[in-house]
Formats: C-alpha cells, structure tokens, sequence
C-alpha cells in the first residue's frame, strides 16, 4: 500500500515539476534556471509541512508517503540543481552559480521552516 502511495504522489509531482519548470523558464530570459528554484522552494515548504503534520500527530504514515515522499520526491530535484549549477560554472558564469547554490539552500531552509512552523 505505501509504495502505491509514493507512487501516486511521484504521477502528480514529476510531471507538476515538468510544467511548472517549463513556465517558469519561459518568463525569464536569464542564466538562472528559475524554474528548478521554483520547483525546490515549493516542494520544501511542502515537505515542511507535511513534516510539521507529522511532528504533532496530524498527519498519517500514509499521508507522509504519498506527499512527502512521492509528491515531494518527485517535484523537487537535486540532480537536476547540481546539473545546472555545475552548466552555470562551465559556462564561467561563477557568480550566478554561486548565486543558485546560496539561494537554493537558504530558501530551500527558510521554505521548509515555514511550512513546518504553520502545521506543528
């Protein structure tokens, strides 16, 4: 059953990840892959959530399966973030990159911390 679940959340979130990824890089004519930034921040204001739920009882193993696990698994990706900071360094555009790596990590943060703050 859980597996089923982390699947189903995985069916909504990949392809939520694709779109959004593909929106969002459409609106900006930039270095910066906007759109993986995007998907990361909400997917970890999610997982906090989803966390903060958890932490206090209100949210099922299920539940963390099917969203933090498939959902969140699914949308956000750090393969993709580390591919395109490492694309960012080749094409020497070091400020940029380290723009997307200090970025992404302290608002990946301040997003999981939120999330979790308004559900615990």
């Amino acid at each position: 059953m859980t597996a089923l679940l982390v699947v189903l959340g995985a069916a909504a979130g990949a392809p939520l990840r694709y779109v959004t990824d593909l929106w969002v890089n459409s609106l900006h004519d930039s270095l910066v892959p906007w759109g993986t930034f995007v998907v990361n921040v909400v997917g970890s204001f999610v997982l906090g959530a989803v966390g903060g739920l958890a932490a206090r009882g209100g949210a099922s193993p299920h539940l963390v399966a099917l969203l933090g696990t498939g959902f969140c698994g699914a949308l956000t990706t750090f393969s993709t973030f580390g591919y395109e900071t490492a694309e960012l360094a080749r094409q020497r555009a070091w400020l940029y990159a380290a723009g997307n790596v200090a970025g992404s990590v302290v608002a990946g943060f301040a997003a999981v911390a939120a999330g979790y703050a308004l559900t615990a």
